[in-house]
């Protein structure tokens, strides 16, 4: 099912994009309030932008400005809106993305393509461990991908072990669709209850929302943990709702795939130039296809480096390394830069502990500070100065570290219109 151009040469990648790109901006120019009046302030024709790097001349667009505008962003009349999702807003409130019955036949579009470059087929029936409802894109997405790709999907959602392997048992799927971290879940619960997780049928997992792979691809800590006791493939996915897009590895498990006929990608520095091949960048993106709410430049606010060696798959599109994490979650940390996922690697590597929560909070100076809540069944003097021990060797600094129940960490994990759990919750104002 691997579309014709993602095995396409770069040039003819590049010139099937600048079609899509012209049509976009004429679309735009024709049914955007907001793009209208940006393209209007800004002198920007619909002849200027005939090609990629025609794009630098516009304005990126933030999540910010969608929030502030959100309404001004929809290019088709209510009434042609089907479903309505919602992600999280920087100033608050919600930020609402309006998909018709074409959004969704490409939501589902990308999805199958993506699970198919993960290896699903439709002879695969993946369980669905994320929730379906709550104006979540994702799980609407999966259940209309694997329906398009033809395979079987069984919507078990979040959390509940036993209910999970109860339906691993009963309809023997072949993929879970999950969060990798509660992989280790499932495996603590089959060995508390005699279950080999090696004859249960499952050969991969898609996994969302948590890093598998450092920044050369190999397996990180939370990874190797769950490889060595389960012997699955796993498979990092990358997405976000408002680019209605997914980036999949593929068997080479060597970063995201690009899928070039849905979004254009750019990596930004810190003022808006490209960054070198290779380099790490803000990623930013242009929807392709999209007939609601199409967006133009947006800055995902996620840090990433791009690939574009062809891979052995026979795809030559760009592939996206793990995110090294969120902009706006850097934390300049005594004279030491931090992105979470480095802390979450640290304190992977301590099987004692059995969840946590990241606080980033600012003190009285002004100046970055962090808090790490941590649930452990074994709280001790020497398990703490360990883990200060590691952070220091690893990372140069130590946060501040208490030992919490694991009730407290887990309320903190997910608010109450929470869809999937948070491990960084940032107190900066």
């Amino acid at each position: 099912m691997v579309p014709e151009i993602e095995k396409a040469s770069l040039e003819e990648i590049k010139h099937f994009q600048e079609q899509k790109l012209r049509e976009l901006f004429v679309y735009l120019n024709t049914n955007s309030p907001y793009y209208r009046r940006l393209f209007r302030k800004h002198k920007i024709s619909t002849e200027a932008i005939q090609t990629l790097e025609d794009l630098i001349r516009i304005p990126t667009t933030s999540k910010e400005d969608l929030q502030k505008f959100n309404d001004d962003f929809l290019c088709v009349p209510k009434k042609k809106i089907v479903d309505f999702v919602t992600t999280s807003g920087t100033l608050g409130e919600p930020v609402t993305i309006g998909l018709t019955d074409a959004d969704l036949d490409r939501l589902a579009y990308n999805e199958a393509i993506s699970f198919d470059c993960a290896g699903v087929t439709d002879e695969d029936i993946l369980q669905l461990t994320t929730t379906l409802d709550r104006r979540f894109m994702a799980g609407l997405a999966y259940f209309l991908g694997a329906r398009k790709l033809g395979a079987g999907i069984i919507r078990v959602g979040a959390g509940i072990p036993e209910l999970q392997w109860d339906t691993i048992e009963k309809f023997r799927p072949t993929y879970l669709i999950v969060v990798p971290s509660f992989l280790l879940k499932l495996i603590e619960y089959a060995e508390q209850h005699t279950i080999d997780v090696n004859a249960s049928g499952i050969k991969g997992a898609i996994c969302i929302g948590e890093s598998l792979r450092n920044q050369d691809f190999s397996l990180n800590v939370l990874a190797k943990k769950i490889k060595s006791a389960w012997n699955i493939e796993l498979y990092s996915t990358y997405a976000s709702t408002e680019m209605s897009t997914a980036f999949t590895e593929c068997s080479e498990q060597q970063g995201g795939h690009l899928h070039p006929e849905l979004i254009i990608v750019e990596i930004l520095d810190k003022v808006g130039n490209r960054v070198p091949d290779g380099q790490e960048g803000e990623l930013t993106v242009t929807t392709l296809g999209v007939e609601a709410m199409p967006l133009l430049r947006f800055r995902t606010g996620d840090i990433v480096a791009a690939h574009f060696t062809a891979c052995k798959c026979g795809r030559n599109t760009l592939r996206l390394g793990p995110v090294v994490g969120r902009k706006q979650q850097m934390v300049k940390y005594k004279g030491t830069t931090l992105y979470p996922p480095a802390m979450h690697n640290v304190l992977n590597d301590f099987p004692e502990v059995d969840s946590f929560v990241i606080e980033i909070y600012s003190n009285t100076i002004g100046t970055d500070e962090i808090l790490l809540k941590i649930a452990t069944k074994s709280p001790s003097e020497a398990l703490l100065q360990a883990i200060k021990d590691h952070f220091r060797s690893k990372l140069r600094v130590t946060p501040d570290i208490e030992f919490v129940a694991e009730e407290i960490v887990q309320q903190l994990r997910m608010s109450k219109l929470g869809r999937k759990p948070v491990s960084v919750i940032d107190r900066r104002s």
